[in-house]
């Protein structure tokens, strides 16, 4: 097995499958040092002041002269991204569509207003933090009622945050926006709002942003309106077990599904194995006529043109520019660093700059078009047959919940640090190398460490996630769920009372 990964032929790095020793011989070259699994060594001398290439794209620029079987990384190697032009390679033209593979379905839910669920559950959503106790006192008292063995009811569950008051303007209405979008979710047979009575998220203001509802599947009410607000919730929680319980799995086309991609705690396999081990599974996807989210914008910042060549138009193309522009004086009106990334885990793991991260990132995507760019806690297209872009930041809560408010069925998470977060969704949590994958079986669903062995079939892989995620969407519980790890989190920006 070769002990040195070079990912595309115009790289002057190469990737190390293991830890190496200073001194070892590998493929006719000496290493200056000892190097970290899933860190770089240099395969040719590098001039200070020159590029360093990975995936066939520059990864930043050498800060001092670079030899043969020297590691490559944060000191000796810098983002180019804040220096003006940066080279690129000579891009493939996108593909204007994507090869059609037959159709495949799953049992899911069939929604009355049409939508496809992946869960029957029943969410608790509250305006205000104020009652995020009482919220969850009624999801476990819920749960020890009808969430038996056997119950069509898969799960009632609360989702707690720290917002609905105190907020001004665009933050309140990002808060207002994400979760009325979480209470329309497909996955939610029934919803309980519950509110205070006196924020600034106001219970009328917030029916209108969740918008025309079926009153037997959302019921609310304030708490400071009721004498007993547990006994209230448990009240008008059996109506909406009784309109659950209605539901049964019946067979939908994987069209339907929407997909969100994720990384987390990202190393210098993640590039390599996991996320393009999502992409493939993107790329099916889109050959299905499905929808795959992506977000995390300052996480394409120096792999733009990686998407941007993809876009379905012109249209498209000038508004990721816009979206891409408009997170870049996010940072700026703050005073904040654009670059300032990657995070010390990231570092650790073996991933030196932004535009390393950056184009390990956008993997996710596979191959498949860009169809739609999305504000945040706007609702994605179904049936996009490509992928649609999201405006969230890349924190890892802040952004998954932005796709499950945009309707992710499921979160495909890849990490090779590992992490427990889970969200309201399904959350595939996929480990870019075995040694997590062994060491954190209560975190991790999937190896994508595999690619990492000898002899091991891409195409296997990919076919082996395609069918967990598949056995997900009919009820296969994900570690998240087992765990009860299910959370949410909402981007602020603005000025809190």
């Amino acid at each position: 097995m070769d002990a040195l990964l070079k990912i595309h032929p115009l790289d002057n790095v190469a990737v190390c499958r293991e830890a190496l020793k200073k001194g070892t011989v590998i493929e006719g070259i000496t290493l200056l040092d000892d190097i970290p699994a899933g860190h770089k060594i240099a395969l040719k001398p590098i001039v200070a002041g020159n590029w360093v290439w990975k995936y066939g794209f520059p990864i930043g620029k050498a800060t001092e002269d670079i030899a043969i079987g020297e590691h490559v990384h944060v000191q000796n190697l810098k983002s180019g991204l804040g220096e003006g032009i940066v080279p690129e390679p000579t891009l493939d033209k996108a593909a204007s569509s994507v090869i059609r593979t037959p159709p495949v379905s799953f049992m899911g839910y069939r929604r009355p207003d049409g939508r496809a669920g992946i869960r029957n559950e029943i969410w608790i959503v509250n305006t205000v933090a104020c009652v995020n106790g009482t919220s969850e006192r009624i999801a476990a008292r819920a749960r020890e009622r009808w969430c038996l063995p056997g119950s069509p009811i898969e799960g009632i569950q609360a989702f707690t945050h720290p917002y609905g008051c105190s907020q001004l303007g665009d933050d309140l209405g990002n808060t207002r926006n994400i979760l009325a979008a979480l209470a329309r979710h497909p996955n939610a047979a029934a919803v309980l709002v519950l509110g205070l009575g006196c924020e600034n998220n106001r219970m009328d203001g917030f029916l209108k942003a969740i918008g025309e509802h079926n009153p037997r599947r959302l019921a609310y009410f304030n708490a400071q309106e009721v004498s007993d607000e547990i006994d209230s919730g448990l009240e008008a929680m059996e109506k909406l077990v009784e309109y659950a319980s209605s539901f049964q799995r019946e067979l939908i086309p994987a069209s339907e599904l929407v997909l969100g991609m994720k990384c987390g705690g990202s190393d210098g396999f993640s590039g390599i194995t996991a996320n393009p081990l999502v992409g493939r599974v993107a790329d099916w996807l889109s050959s299905q006529g499905g929808t795959t989210l992506l977000t995390e914008v300052p996480e394409m910042f120096g792999a733009e043109a990686v998407l941007e060549r993809r876009a379905t138009s012109t249209k498209i193309a000038g508004e990721f520019r816009g979206m891409v522009e408009e997170f870049k004086d996010y940072f700026r009106r703050h005073d904040e660093p654009i670059y300032e990334n990657p995070s010390p885990g990231n570092k650790d793991g073996g991933i030196s700059t932004l535009e390393e991260k950056s184009l390990g990132c956008v993997q996710k995507g596979g191959q498949a078009p860009v169809c739609e760019i999305l504000s945040y806690g706007k609702t994605a297209t179904p049936g996009l047959g490509g992928l649609s872009l999201i405006q969230a930041p890349g924190n890892d809560g802040v952004s998954a919940t932005a796709m499950t408010a945009a309707g992710a069925h499921m979160i495909l998470f890849t990490t090779g640090r590992g992490t427990p977060l889970g969200l309201p969704v399904p959350t595939i949590k996929i480990a870019s190398n075995g040694d997590l994958a062994a060491r954190k079986p209560n975190w991790i669903d999937f190896n994508a460490g595999e690619l990492l062995g000898e002899g091991v079939s891409t195409e296997l892989v990919t076919e082996k996630l395609v069918k967990f995620v598949l056995e997900t969407a009919e009820g296969r519980k994900t570690c998240n769920e087992k765990n009860g790890y299910r959370e949410i989190a909402i981007w602020k920006e603005g000025v809190t009372l």
